[in-house]
């Protein structure tokens, strides 16, 4: 997520770390790089030359060149410039009315379908919401089967109608029909075109007078870059909508969109997509974006998510476990399992301050830990729970098992042996040493 606009920031800073004196020439010459990187991510010129020349004069203004630290002071005006930008505050959906009605919008293929079902299964399990979802988008063959076969996957009803070709009739049976049934949150996807044009605005615009939607959500792919916010503005001065979804941000994404369409519409980010999995939907932070652009992490929502996936009472037995020597496999199986419930491993380690940059350019792939689960899953129970046994001969019959070569079972050892250290040194507050083992954990 933004990586490359991160490294090229990290760039334009070390400008500034290497002269002892900070001047307002070097201070300009760190922000032409700044502006460069923005232009990069497909920032529009305009904004990123209205951003520098911003925070330039807030660089003057607060006396950065005097500072004991100037870079961290220029960082720091950087990160609170970059939340304005994206719009300071996180801002989530219209609730008040039932049922809610939410209408989705966007062109083609920019993810509206896969996010409705997304944003259903988030408001039922974090609002406890009763939603239906409505298949409106009566062009493209594949769209109703598409939104069944997703309201299946997450347990929600899906209203269509194949006999009726009117969208707009098929939105207003479907309110009438979530309010027999007591659904208080209603989320219509709507049809869009590979290109912007009259008949899609025209239908839209008729869909949204006929059920004065709570809130208009207009969904786009972060990886269109400035094109995303040129059709979200044709969107806007049609249906005004009330905030943005960014879909596809775990991809090669350069952030032009993200940081643009804001100042663009002036409307909020309210959502973001970070994978194609069901529950890989966020509430848009602005500052905690800031900061993971900047390279500083995103500890808060780390630590939300592993609230959400672990178990207090079984973090304790662990804990005793690590301290009497006792943690095994089984244990270890347990973490993981719980660890992929959390997400993209690699959006993971971004969100731990200078962990991203620890690992360069190494990949990890969705499916990297279903090799250790075979593993794990070929040794008998005595040698789960008592890993010292493990001899030559059970490597080999283990790695047959679990049809592997033997050499990533000895690896898995290794790195088992190394994580229980470690988690040790977390117990004791070694943190040096710790990091040490992080950077051969790579």
């Amino acid at each position: 997520m933004f990586e490359s606009l991160s490294n090229k920031l990290e760039s334009a800073f070390k400008v500034l770390k290497g002269h002892g004196k900070i001047t307002e020439i070097n201070v300009a010459e760190t922000l032409k790089e700044v502006r460069r990187a923005l232009l990069d991510a497909d920032v529009n010129f305009g904004i990123a030359k209205e951003f520098t020349n911003t925070v330039k004069e807030k660089a003057i203004g607060s006396k950065v060149l005097t500072s004991l630290q100037p870079g961290q002071l220029l960082i720091k005006i950087v990160k609170d410039e970059l939340t304005e930008l994206m719009g300071s505050n996180a801002e989530g959906i219209n609730l008040s009315s039932k049922p809610t009605v939410v209408l989705m919008s966007g062109l083609q293929g920019s993810g509206k379908t896969t996010f409705s079902a997304k944003l259903a299964l988030f408001l039922k399990n974090k609002k406890k919401k009763k939603p239906i979802l409505v298949a409106c988008d009566v062009y493209r063959p594949a769209a109703i089967d598409q939104l069944n076969v997703l309201g299946e996957q997450i347990g929600v009803e899906v209203y269509s109608d194949l006999e009726q070709k009117n969208p707009v009739k098929i939105a207003k049976s479907a309110i009438a029909k979530a309010k027999q049934n007591n659904n208080d949150l209603v989320i219509i996807d709507t049809a869009g075109r590979l290109a912007i044009d009259e008949v899609l605005m025209k239908e839209i615009s008729d869909i949204h007078s006929a059920v004065s939607p709570n809130e208009t959500l207009f969904v786009v792919d972060s990886m269109t870059g400035q094109d995303a916010v040129n059709t979200a503005k044709i969107f806007h001065d049609r249906l005004n909508f009330d905030g943005v979804i960014l879909t596809k941000l775990d991809g090669d994404t350069r952030g032009g969109a993200a940081l643009s369409i804001k100042s663009v519409v002036n409307k909020p980010i309210k959502f973001i997509g970070t994978g194609e999995k069901m529950d890989a939907l966020d509430v848009f932070y602005p500052e905690r974006m800031a900061d993971r652009i900047l390279g500083m992490g995103d500890v808060i929502s780390l630590v939300e998510r592993a609230q959400e996936q672990f178990d207090i009472e079984q973090a304790r037995k662990i804990n005793k476990k690590i301290a009497k020597n006792r943690f095994g496999f089984d244990d270890f199986l347990n973490q993981i399992q719980q660890l992929k419930k959390m997400g993209n491993m690699k959006d993971l380690i971004g969100m731990i301050p200078g962990a991203g940059k620890m690992m360069g350019d190494v990949n990890i792939d969705d499916d990297a830990f279903k090799y250790i689960e075979a593993i794990i899953g070929s040794m008998t129970p005595k040698e789960r729970s008592n890993p010292a046994i493990l001899d030559y001969s059970r490597k080999n019959r283990i790695a047959k098992g679990a049809g592997r070569d033997v050499n990533e079972v000895n690896q898995l050892i290794k790195q088992f042996n190394q994580m229980s250290k470690m988690m040790k040194m977390m117990q004791g507050g070694k943190s040096k040493q710790m990091m040490q083992m992080f950077q051969g954990l790579k």
